[in-house]
């Protein structure tokens, strides 16, 4: 027999959709999700979730990725409590209107930059990191002012279930909703007219959101991903270089994340001690039989194993394994796995890989690299290791993706003064720490005169004196102004 929870989901349509969406405009209409009261209480439940069910979330990301708990306290539940807290420590200040100049043409007047909610707003959220990439968009989707329904990803069910449940217990259910299910339930969401969609996942499904939005002309924030590269530069630290490398990698959900490393390009002289290096780090962090280690996250599903078996088991790649390559299907484990020289033309070098396999390119010299970067569609991140400044300035000057970092990886994430968003096939839009609450704020042009100092110059009919006095204001200069007032011609 079927739970009520169970009948819910199942008739879950775009009749029940559109009434739901209904609601939560009620709600943002009525005014309460504008007031600082609210967004701060909505906020400071967030808050109370990491607190509180610390250990529950940790179960949730284990059931679904076998995620280790230092991963889910530090990479999920930790950032998204200094999310919260950084919202509502300047919530103040960011809804307050900044002020902003005027000019000549409207004195005497006063203006400012108003920021006000955009009204009810759509996170569908992805299953790699389905707790923090759930929520961390609603953080700043609440602390505008706006109402929001949270769509998180099937594929991640027990983070999904509990979100519902916790939301449900916590937030405002008048102007906060979960909404489970899979791709029925999605469509159902999309086929709405939303004041904004935040979505976070793979260019396929990004594609299909953006198509949706579209017959609505609402906007979108899209965070997809794509081949992050890694350039190694000769004469480093290569023993931290290593750790770092793995640590983005395999040490972020076992390199199912949008800006883990997804390979590395170091000349041919030097790739030999960049393998060692990393084979010697895989082992200490690891251990010799990785498949056992429960410090590595396992793959989501079959058919993601699927997928990364078929990218490994190409007949050009399968002989390019230099180390690892280790897996068991049964528990959905892949061993850290290294490739050296793997032909650009193969499956593994034309799509994200997204899962624990490194490839390693080789070039002649450090700075053909950068072609090859160049050449191909612009990622999430990008990232470069070396001493050298010059090509530390023309790594930033001249490659375009998300964001970069120089001597490290990832961890360009967690500063929260920067945006976190892609450019071109990896995205659009920014969040993160201020970047959220504008993300989802619309910036509303004020501008405030009196009734004094009405000039008779802006009015019909029209003349080639007043035409005179128009282009002296519209070009700024008080001199010309003057001598257009007095009739004055140049000298």
């Amino acid at each position: 027999m079927e739970t009520a929870e169970e009948v819910q989901k199942a008739v879950f349509d775009s009749r029940e959709a559109a009434a739901m969406v209904e609601e939560l405009r009620g709600s943002y209409r009525s005014g309460k999700t504008r007031s600082y009261e609210w967004r701060v209480s909505q906020l400071k439940k967030l808050e109370k979730i990491t607190e509180f069910h610390e250990q529950e979330i940790v179960e949730a990301l284990r059931s679904d990725l076998s995620k280790p708990e230092t991963e889910s306290f530090v990479q999920e539940i930790g950032m998204l409590k200094s999310a919260c807290k950084l919202a509502i420590k300047n919530l103040k200040s960011w809804m307050k209107p900044a002020t902003a100049k005027t000019s000549m043409t409207t004195f005497p007047s006063s203006a400012e930059i108003v920021s006000e909610p955009l009204g009810v707003v759509l996170v569908i959220s992805a299953w790699n990191y389905p707790f923090l990439l759930s929520l961390d968009p609603v953080v700043g989707a609440i602390a505008a002012g706006n109402a929001v329904v949270l769509k998180p990803s099937e594929l991640a069910p027990a983070t999904s279930s509990l979100l519902a449940k916790l939301l449900g217990e916590y937030m405002d259910s008048s102007s906060v909703r979960v909404v489970e299910g899979a791709v029925a339930e999605t469509s159902a969401l999309l086929e709405q007219k939303w004041d904004k969609i935040c979505y976070t996942g793979n260019g396929r499904v990004g594609r299909i959101v953006m198509a949706s939005a579209a017959k609505h002309l609402t906007p979108v924030l899209l965070e997809l991903g794509g081949k992050c590269p890694v350039v190694v530069d000769f004469g480093i630290n290569l023993q931290v270089a290593s750790r770092r490398i793995i640590a983005g990698k395999w040490g972020c959900n076992n390199g199912q994340a949008c800006v883990s490393p997804d390979h590395i390009i170091t000349t041919k002289e030097f790739a030999s001690k960049l393998v060692d290096a990393l084979k010697s780090e895989l082992d200490n962090f690891y251990g010799k039989n990785p498949l056992q280690s429960k410090d590595l996250s396992r793959i989501v599903n079959s058919n993601h194993y699927d997928r990364l078996t078929k990218l490994l088991d190409e007949d050009k790649v399968s002989g390019k394994v230099i180390h690892g390559g280790e897996r068991d299907k049964s528990n959905l484990r892949i061993a850290p796995t290294i490739l050296l020289d793997v032909p650009q033309d193969s499956l593994i070098m034309q799509e994200e890989i997204f899962g624990p396999l490194l490839p390693i390119i080789t070039v002649d010299k450090i700075e053909d690299s950068f072609e090859l970067i160049t050449s191909g569609t612009k990622p999430l991140a990008a990232y470069l290791f070396t001493n050298n400044q010059k090509l530390k300035d023309y790594f930033v000057r001249n490659v375009s993706a998300g964001g970069l970092l120089i001597n490290d990886t990832t961890l360009h994430l967690t500063v929260p003064t920067l945006p976190f968003g892609g450019v071109g096939e990896s995205g659009m839009g920014a969040y993160h720490g201020k970047f959220s609450f504008e993300a989802f704020s619309h910036k509303k042009a004020v501008v405030y005169r009196g009734f004094f100092g009405d000039a008779a110059v802006r009015y019909p009919p029209y003349t080639k004196g007043k035409l005179t006095i128009l282009k002296a204001l519209v070009g700024g200069s008080l001199l010309g102004i003057i001598r257009a007032l007095f009739g004055w011609s140049k000298a």
